[in-house]
């Protein structure tokens, strides 16, 4: 079992930079791959970003190719997701994502756990 907290979200303006963190319970977290997922208001869940096991693999959504980096500090058990450039169509609650049995997560499907998430608000 992982439980996953998100924490940073905020309201910032566009242009902006926040980072969101996400720590994880227990003694497993090197054996996941992780991710961040986001969904606004009237859509469905998609993907920003990935980080495989040991943190030298990822992959970006086009919206976040740029902008946004993932890392990953497994003696902190702590997944982080630094957005700079934001922009009034980031806005959205951030989910982090845990997957075992996947090298990276690129769908809903290949999760194990998720966190509640952390609403992030980009004003124009």
């Amino acid at each position: 079992q992982v439980q996953l907290e998100e924490s940073g979200g905020g309201l910032v303006q566009a242009g902006g930079s926040l980072r969101l963190s996400c720590a994880a319970s227990g003694r497993t977290f090197s054996s996941y791959a992780m991710a961040w997922f986001r969904q606004a208001p009237g859509k469905e869940r998609e993907l920003v970003a990935t980080i495989n096991r040991i943190g030298g693999n990822t992959y970006y959504a086009n919206s976040a190719k740029g902008r946004f980096t993932i890392s990953r500090d497994n003696a902190k058990n702590t997944v982080y997701l630094q957005m700079n450039s934001l922009k009034p169509e980031d806005t959205a609650i951030y989910f982090c994502a845990a997957g075992r049995s996947t090298i990276l997560v690129h769908t809903s499907t290949q999760v194990d756990y998720w966190g509640l998430g952390t609403q992030v608000t980009v004003s124009s």
